[in-house]
């Protein structure tokens, strides 16, 4: 069984202080990947950076207090790749790969955008770059008999089971045409398969983002943007999916949630 979790930690620095280092202590998982850090791995505490029965790598933006994406694995990594080769995004602490035996695991921090700022021309920029890399990705992996998992924060509710108001945030970034269009693009061209999606295909949701502003985690008002997409081998394994909501709001470390995926032999 491979157990692997994603979440997007809201910064690693205040998460750590909140419930974050209890969790990873607590977890079953063989793999767990984080979004959003923002830290350098030297602001990181020791049992953060490098906790013991991990192998940590960590991928900071040159911005700093921007960004960044990090990777815990129980096993040893055989390879480290940090970007995609875009030079744009190489540095941007957006997307980090590990090489394990049999798996090439990623975490993703794709960019949020917002209409008609530079943000979401950003955003568009990332997607043209990325999408031909998944393409290139899968087909070296396969080439090594390797499966592939992107995780991580994708910023893109699929369709609308994927959000609870989707009616008013159809001009909003996260939830446009274009962008559900482009992810529809990874399953259906690319051939990925959307996990938990695969898992439970009705929804709604569950959810794995609620806005810290006024309700909406009492009211699950959330966002399912946080996924795991795998060729379609390892999603064919997958036998279960949990999103790790807090009991309470006051419960929480992060506005995102764990989203843990056991995969079986």
């Amino acid at each position: 069984m491979l157990t692997v979790s994603t979440v997007n930690v809201n910064g690693l620095r205040a998460a750590a202080k909140k419930g974050f280092v209890e969790w990873l202590a607590a977890t079953d998982a063989d793999v767990v990947a984080c979004q959003e850090v923002r830290a350098e791995p030297e602001q990181l505490s020791d049992g953060v950076r490098e906790p013991e029965g991990w192998h940590a790598v960590h991928a900071p933006c040159a911005v700093k207090g921007r960004n960044g994406v990090s990777l815990y694995s129980r096993q040893e990594p055989e390879a480290v790749r940090i970007g995609f080769g875009e030079a744009e995004f190489d540095h941007s602490g957006r997307y980090l790969e590990v090489q394990l035996p049999d798996l090439v695991v990623a975490s993703l921090y794709l960019p949020s955008g917002d209409v008609g700022t530079p943000r979401q021309e950003e955003k568009e920029r990332f997607m043209a770059a990325f999408l031909p890399y998944l393409a290139e990705l899968r087909g070296k992996a396969a080439a090594a008999d390797r499966e592939v998992l992107v995780v991580g924060d994708w910023n893109i509710a699929h369709a609308e089971v994927d959000l609870k108001n989707w009616r008013t945030n159809r001009k909003n970034s996260g939830f446009l045409p274009e962008e559900r269009a482009w992810l529809g693009r990874v399953f259906d061209e690319v051939g990925y398969v959307d996990v938990q999606r695969r898992l439970d295909p009705e929804g709604p949701g569950p959810y794995t983002w609620w806005s810290y502003r006024g309700k909406a985690f009492d009211n699950d008002s959330g966002w399912r943007i946080d996924l795991q997409v795998a060729t379609p081998g390892l999603a064919g394994r997958a036998v279960k999916a949990t999103v790790e909501r807090a009991e309470t709001y006051d419960a929480r470390w992060s506005d995102h949630a764990p989203l843990t995926v056991s995969y079986g032999s």
